[in-house]
Order: structure tokens, then C-alpha cells, then sequence
């Protein structure tokens, strides 16, 4: 093991500057736990002149993060820039090529080139390491990949945004609607000025491919990952949930099935009585089912400086000690691929929100179009009574097949009486 190890750092927003502050910091624990001198020899960022709250004195400085791969006096990378191409796909792939070790929070890199990138790892005996990509400072990586390698995993699901459950969280205590919480969150800086990755669920996939694929031993597989974010969910909803005895949360679920994998990721009404419903704002949680251990679960903030950071430094100190373990879990020449069944046929429980005018039949006419779907309703409320005018129907359905109840909703749509496009969530059966 090398006295001395040097870090170069390609990034230098909140994450970059996060470790640098970790290694300043705790300069004596971390040698004392890696078993090395860690010191940061090089960084690239887009500002030089800006103030991190860290000094840079003695540090070489390249306007191209490219260049960290070449530098002798780096021997690990670190990828901190984000995106899944360009630059922070070129340093990832010119370091693991030289045979340099990457660092990388870029879960949507992972989720789009984790394969190739996987690959080219082995290829060149240069660790691969990603904590930092999912659930921020929860150690869900190394939970699945080491933790619970003596057990086959069933089934792995989660919050794995915290700006979608922060903004589902507001909205419950607060009554508000989705836009004006929205707004509230930007504000705060929970939330993006363009919010579309984290809103419309792509952020929670890219996730979720990286977790499947360490469950399961199977590629990566981001293409097939049904995505629907929260952006229809609405105060109504909320309300409803609430009545119903359910939360609703925004989660991502991968499941085993005889017929594959289930790679989704949706809001869910979750039961009250279930830990995951009672994570609330910006943290995250993972709860992971083996065969041998059964439930376990994971809660933790996942974002922000120091979590993020801190997941990246016990990726530093693993490859300071030596530790390295394939990408995914397994060799890439050994990862099987895992079909994966489409969400048409999945089978669970459903809230349904209708908007109709205040009719004679109109329920009986719902009634039939689920019957003749083969869909029993559990319950069933009407909001409101005002003859002609529109009000909301919940119901609320026993176990149906996707497939069916979007048939469903497809003829309700078009009934004369219907005054909206019907609504629908899941009911996760945790």
C-alpha cells in the first residue's frame, strides 16, 4: 500500500468541494482508516477564482478534466462533474484506461454506460467505484453488493429522490398543489431551476438501473425502467391517500418475477403503517427483501455536500486498502441479462380518480366498464352533489392487471358524462 495516495478531483460544485473539505478536516482519521496519506494533488473546475470555502494553494489546476487522467502525480480520479457524456464520460473512460481508479457520483453515466464502463474496469484492473451515485450517504452500494451477497434478492424499492419526496411531503402537510410547492422548493434550492430530471422520475431510474443490476447480477438496463413522475399528483390526492389511510410516495421498485424483472418507477400510495411511509423531505430510503435476511432497511439524507461527499471519501479509502470488487458485483462476462416485464402486466391494487358530471347512471355505467374488465372495486366515494354539475369519484380497486384497468380508464374517457382524463396510482403492497 502506497505511503501517500493523490487525488485528482474533475468537478468543483458541492460535491467536489464537500471532499475536499472531508480530507482537510479529517486528514488523521482518514490515514488512520485507509492506511495512506490521502492529498488532493489536482482539480478541475469551471471557475478558479471561485471561493469553495477551501483552499487550493498548492494544487495544480487543468482547465480540461481530461488532463487528470494523464497527470502521473494522480493516482485516483475523481468523476464529479455529472452527465451521462462528454467530458465526464471521456475522463471516466481515458482514467480506467490508463488503469487509473475512478470515483464517481454520476448515477445517469452508470445508468447509460455503467456496462461499458464496467468493462473497460476489468479490463484494466482499475476499480469502478459509485457509492456516491444512489442515496446519497446511505451505503446501499456496498449493502448489496457485499453486505447481503449471501442472499438472493427478491425484491429492492425506495424513495430515491429527495426533491419529489420533499415536494410530496408539502403537499401533504400543507394542502398546497403540486406547481405552488414546486415553486416553494426552487426556492429553497431542494429543487432545480429546470426540475424536469427529478419531477418526471428519470433521476430515480437512473437509480434504480444501477440497484437492479447489483441485485440481480443482470446489465444494467436503464431502456426498459417504466418511468411516471408526480407532476399529476394532485392536493385531491393527497386528501384522498390521507382518507384511505395512504401516503403517497414516489418510488422505485425492481422486483424478481418468474417472468423477469419489474423495473418501475411511480408515485405509489403507500400504507401509513409502513416505515418507508414516515421518511419524509429530502431523505431517501431503500428497503431490500433476501431470502435469508428479509426485510432490511436503509434511511438517509440523499443529496446535498456532506452526504454525497462522505459516500465518496469510503469509496477513496476502499481503494486506498486495496478492497475491489467487480463494478456490478459480479464479472461483467458473468452478469446475465434478466428479461424485463413490461408494466402492462403488472397485477396490484389501484386508486382511481374520475371526474363526471352528477348524473343518473353514470356509476352504474362506470360499474359496468370495470365488471366487464374483470375489475372488482373495494370502495367506492363520490365528493360532492351537485345534479348536472361535475364531481369527483375515488375508487379505490381489488387486485386487477395493468393492461385491463388502463382499458378501462380508456372507455371512461370517453363516456359523454366524463368532464377530465381519469387518474390513476398505484397501491404498493409493501
Amino acid at each position: 500500500m502506497a505511503s501517500h495516495v493523490r487525488i485528482g478531483i474533475a468537478g468543483l460544485g458541492t460535491v467536489g468541494a464537500g471532499v475536499l473539505k472531508i480530507i482537510k478536516a479529517h486528514g488523521d482519521l482518514l490515514e488512520a482508516r485507509s492506511g495512506a496519506h490521502l492529498v488532493v494533488t489536482a482539480v478541475s473546475g469551471r471557475d478558479r477564482t471561485k471561493d469553495r470555502g477551501v483552499s487550493l494553494d498548492g494544487v495544480k489546476w487543468y482547465d480540461d478534466a481530461r488532463d487528470l487522467a494523464d497527470d502521473p502525480d494522480v493516482d485516483i480520479v475523481l468523476e464529479l462533474i455529472g452527465g451521462s457524456n462528454g467530458v465526464a464520460r471521456e475522463l471516466c473512460e481515458k482514467s480506467l484506461a490508463k488503469g487509473k481508479p475512478v470515483v464517481t457520483a454520476n448515477k445517469a453515466l452508470l445508468a447509460e454506460h455503467g456496462n461499458a464502463l464496467a468493462r473497460l474496469a476489468e479490463e484494466n484492473n482499475a476499480p469502478l467505484a459509485y457509492e456516491a451515485a444512489v442515496a446519497g450517504g446511505i451505503p446501499i452500494i456496498k449493502a448489496l453488493r457485499e453486505g447481503l451477497a449471501g442472499n438472493a434478492i427478491s425484491r429492492v424499492y425506495g424513495i430515491l429522490n429527495g426533491t419529489c419526496n420533499y415536494i410530496l411531503t408539502e403537499m401533504e402537510e400543507t394542502g398546497g398543489e403540486f406547481a405552488a410547492i414546486l415553486k416553494d422548493a426552487q426556492d429553497l434550492g431542494y429543487a432545480e431551476a429546470d426540475p424536469s430530471f427529478d419531477i418526471d422520475g428519470v433521476d430515480a431510474a437512473h437509480k434504480l438501473a444501477i440497484l437492479s443490476s447489483v441485485a440481480y447480477g443482470t446489465p444494467v438496463d436503464f431502456s426498459n425502467i417504466y418511468i411516471e413522475g408526480i407532476r399529476e399528483v394532485s392536493a385531491a390526492d393527497i386528501a384522498s391517500a390521507r382518507e384511505f389511510g395512504y401516503r403517497i410516495r414516489l418510488l422505485g421498485v425492481a422486483r424478481r418475477t418468474e417472468k423477469g424483472i419489474e423495473q418501475r418507477v411511480h408515485p405509489c400510495m403507500v400504507r401509513r403503517d409502513t416505515t418507508i411511509a414516515h421518511v419524509n423531505g429530502v431523505f431517501n430510503a431503500v428497503v431490500v427483501d433476501g431470502d435469508f435476511v428479509s426485510e432490511t432497511s436503509y434511511v438517509g439524507r440523499g443529496a446535498g455536500e456532506g452526504p454525497t461527499a462522505s459516500a465518496v471519501v469510503a469509496d477513496i479509502i476502499d481503494i486506498a486498502q486495496g478492497r475491489h470488487t467487480p463494478t456490478f458485483g459480479i464479472p461483467v462476462a458473468r452478469m446475465t441479462p434478466i428479461p424485463t416485464v413490461p408494466i402492462a402486466e403488472h397485477i396490484g391494487c389501484y386508486y382511481v380518480r374520475l371526474t363526471v358530471h352528477d348524473k343518473p347512471g353514470v356509476i352504474a355505467d362506470v360499474s359496468a366498464v370495470f365488471r366487464d374488465e374483470n375489475i372488482s372495486i373495494e370502495s367506492l366515494l363520490q365528493r360532492g352533489r351537485a345534479s348536472g354539475e361535475a364531481v369527483s369519484v375515488i375508487l379505490v380497486t381489488h387486485e386487477a392487471k395493468e393492461d385491463a384497468l388502463v382499458r378501462a380508464l380508456g372507455k371512461i374517457e370517453n363516456f359523454t358524462h366524463s368532464v377530465a382524463k381519469p387518474r390513476m396510482i398505484r397501491i404498493a403492497s409493501l
